[in-house]
């Protein structure tokens, strides 16, 4: 099913940029969410069955609203690029907890608005946890395909089989202006839920063919499902990443991954399938 509402603004100057938000009972982060973004963009919303007030808030700032059920996040992109009437030139996929600075989109004026010779921007992440600033325990730098020419980008799952990466002809440039990630406020249960779903879909990474591979991922390919990424989970956030300089919040980043990395080798040695 397919709703649409009112553009969030109007402009003399017409935009070079839509921001598009995946939602789903984001009702804590979206507010935040929207507070940072310039007014001089739209914003689409793509929802996918939000029993909260998403959908009121969304409706409130005056975004662009559609729905579509949830096909993972390189299909709902997708389904955001081709389907949601956007017509400027660029897209830059935020999702409700994050916060992108002032100075990025400052940058994407006066250096990519009238380019054609890059089509994906790889942005870097910055982690927080339960409002903390991760300094460390992640591991950066955190690269995503976020910032996107609308007419020549296409998504496509990556490794994991949940996660997204974009085909491999798009032209890409990395840039260091990072993102904020709240990714975690401290519902602990919620999140375990989330991740067995997840290490369903991870229990053997394939490169997906014809897709742009992080570093990160290949490594990740490279190691396979042995029990020993187990203890490498943990030794690499805590101690070689230096996640103990974060404090208890940096040990609880690396238990939660740790978990994450235990709960994905139990599921295969059970011989559970991926969907």
């Amino acid at each position: 099913m397919l709703t649409a509402h009112s553009n969030r603004n109007s402009l003399e100057k017409e935009p070079m940029l839509t921001v598009v938000i995946l939602t789903k009972n984001e009702e804590v982060n979206l507010p935040r969410c929207l507070d940072a973004i310039p007014e001089r963009y739209p914003v689409v919303i793509v929802d996918s069955g939000s029993t909260d007030s998403t959908l009121v808030i969304a409706e409130i700032r005056d975004c662009g609203i559609y729905t579509n059920p949830w096909p993972g996040f390189a299909e709902q992109r997708n389904f955001a690029i081709h389907q949601c009437d956007i017509a400027t030139p660029w897209i830059l996929f935020v999702d409700a907890d994050e916060i992108y600075p002032e100075q990025f989109y400052n940058w994407f004026e006066g250096q990519m608005a009238g380019t054609d010779s890059i089509d994906v921007v790889m942005v870097p992440s910055i982690l927080y946890l339960k409002e903390k600033r991760l300094n460390y325990a992640p591991g950066y730098p955190i690269y995503h395909p976020r910032l996107v020419r609308r007419e020549t980008t296409r998504f496509v799952s990556n490794h994991t089989g949940h996660g997204e990466a974009v085909i491999n002809t798009c032209r890409i440039r990395y840039i260091d202006i990072p993102y904020q990630h709240y990714f975690y406020h401290g519902e602990i249960m919620e999140w375990m839920h989330k991740h067995i779903n997840k290490g369903v879909q991870e229990l053997r990474p394939i490169p997906t063919a014809g897709a742009v591979m992080t570093t990160r991922g290949r490594l990740s390919v490279l190691l396979g499902r042995s029990w020993l990424r187990i203890i490498a989970r943990f030794l690499y956030h805590f101690v070689f990443r230096g996640g103990f300089l974060d404090g208890a919040a940096g040990l609880e980043f690396a238990l939660m991954f740790t978990w994450y990395e235990a709960t994905i080798y139990l599921q295969a040695k059970a011989g559970i399938q991926a969907r």
